[in-house]
């Protein structure tokens, strides 16, 4: 008889038992892992297509659950495959010895294959009655626990497997995700971008203000890092003559974690020449609540105990009012770093003595403004000096600000954006702040890249460009509120033991 799945045994006593019945199975000359099977509909064909399927046979197969005897010659188990489940009713007495060889070494989370007719239970549920039995898995450790799901956090991160086999919401985050990446890739393709790959080892971080993961190239005998951003080399396109191009990608970051960081993480970025960041900022929130209509069904989403509204337009501000407005501090009343720093200590923050005015700029912003933001929200005109903007085109009536943009919702930042810096003047001069910046410590000021000024002077037209952080807003599109609940896989400190 197979086993009823219960969780309290040890699970070497679990694993032993399991073990044998395969033993048994294989010893009589069964297959505990075959390779294939005939499934002719999936489980939830069944069940939608009822009438039509009435009295016929169907084969189908997945993961089953728990068997219950219901009388002396009756069990019934659901059998799931990733469409849903479906019941299947056998008869264990009846069963030849092939079949009840099979049936008896089979236990809840083993994979079966089930041949029969489609009918109705007394009690009018779909039922496959089952004819002929298939073993095609065996599951060496018990399933984890139907009835309550699987609550405990570390180990729905660490065996996300398990995670998706207990929790159905889980599932459908991960399904909505897939959705989210197919409607930008749709929106993005029907108006003329490229989709393109580039790099991911590097021989230089660019395209970002962030510490780097290292690695070595053994054949090249040189250092090589895990891109930081996307950027640099899709500029190259640009370049090149794509005029409109985008890519869809992991980038790495040797940085902290917390509910909205990652160390590595799934960004689109795009850029679009004869364009600025006006013209990429209308796309933007077009493209986003298009996402959102595609793969939930409208651009009003939960979010906690509050709704988020995607449908354009976004409300937009510049940096300056928000910062002043929600924190009380007027950067531009305060022009040199010591005197905005403590301005900031004023009001609440507990500045670095060697934290620069674009850096203090950046945290009033992230302490006052972004937790404010629930709405979609564009801050724009940035400062010059504000961490990020090294790529970014300065405004002709303003130096002092760059023609960019970040976007925020759900009290988080989702995108970033710039009328793209082509002048290889302006640009040689900001690696050189750049690169006195790193000599005076700071590690995530950008390299000096002598290869992307080469290419920058063969020229490139005036361009929009546009960052998008695909694991938040897919965070904000179903409603979770930590990075690692729509990442499958998240970094996690290796175990202490193996299990």
């Amino acid at each position: 008889m197979p086993d009823g799945g219960d969780g309290a045994e040890q699970p070497d006593r679990i694993r032993a038992a399991r073990q044998g019945k395969l033993d048994r199975l294989e010893a009589a000359g069964l297959r505990g892992y075959p390779t294939t099977f005939g499934r002719s509909h999936l489980t939830q064909e069944v069940a939608a297509k009822f009438e039509e399927l009435h009295g016929q046979p169907v084969c189908v197969a997945g993961r089953l659950d728990v068997f219950r005897k219901l009388s002396g010659n009756l069990v019934f188990v659901d059998i799931q495959d990733d469409s849903g489940r479906v019941q299947l009713m056998l008869h264990p007495r009846d069963m030849g010895e092939v079949q009840r060889l099979i049936y008896d070494a089979l236990d809840p989370g083993d994979f079966a294959g089930a041949c029969g007719t489609v009918i109705k239970s007394k009690t009018g549920e779909v039922t496959v009655e089952v004819e002929n039995l298939t073993f095609l898995s065996k599951s060496l450790r018990n399933p984890p626990e139907k009835w309550h799901g699987l609550v405990d956090v570390e180990t729905r991160y660490r065996q996300r497997y398990l995670d998706l086999m207990a929790n159905p919401e889980t599932r459908q985050v991960f399904l909505t995700r897939s959705r989210i990446v197919s409607a930008i890739r749709h929106y993005l393709d029907a108006r003329g971008f490229v989709a393109v790959e580039t790099p991911i080892l590097q021989p230089l971080p660019g395209g970002g203000a962030a510490r780097p993961f290292a690695t070595e190239s053994n054949a090249m005998d040189t250092r090589l890092y895990l891109r930081i951003a996307l950027e640099l080399y899709l500029k190259r396109c640009i370049i090149g003559g794509i005029d409109r191009v985008y890519e869809i990608g992991r980038n790495f970051r040797n940085e902290g974690v917390s509910y909205k960081h990652s160390p590595e993480f799934t960004m689109l970025e795009l850029y679009q020449a004869y364009a600025d960041y006006q013209d990429i900022m209308r796309l933007t929130e077009d493209m986003l609540a298009t996402a959102a209509r595609t793969a939930v069904g409208r651009t009003r989403v939960p979010w906690g105990n509050a709704e988020i509204e995607f449908q354009p337009p976004w409300q937009r501000m510049p940096l300056r009012t928000a910062i002043a407005e929600f924190s009380g501090v007027d950067y531009a009343d305060y022009p040199d770093d010591e005197s905005l720093r403590q301005a900031a200590q004023r009001v609440g923050l507990h500045p670095d003595e060697t934290w620069s005015r674009g850096k203090t700029m950046d945290e009033l912003l992230t302490a006052f403004v972004e937790p404010r933001l629930v709405q979609p929200t564009f801050l724009t005109d940035y400062p010059t000096d504000f961490p990020g903007s090294t790529l970014a085109k300065g405004k002709p009536e303003n130096p002092a600000e760059v023609e960019r943009f970040e976007a925020f919702a759900g009290g988080i930042e989702i995108a970033n954006a710039f009328s793209e810096l082509n002048d290889p003047r302006v640009q040689r001069s900001r690696f050189e702040q750049q690169a006195r910046a790193r000599e005076a410590g700071d590690l995530e000021a950008q390299p000096y890249d002598h290869d992307f000024l080469l290419a920058l002077e063969h020229g490139m037209p005036p361009t929009g460009g546009l960052g998008v952080g695909i694991d938040r807003l897919v965070m904000l599109l179903t409603n979770q509120h930590t990075i690692r609940d729509v990442i499958l896989f998240p970094q996690m400190r290796p175990r202490e033991e193996p299990c």
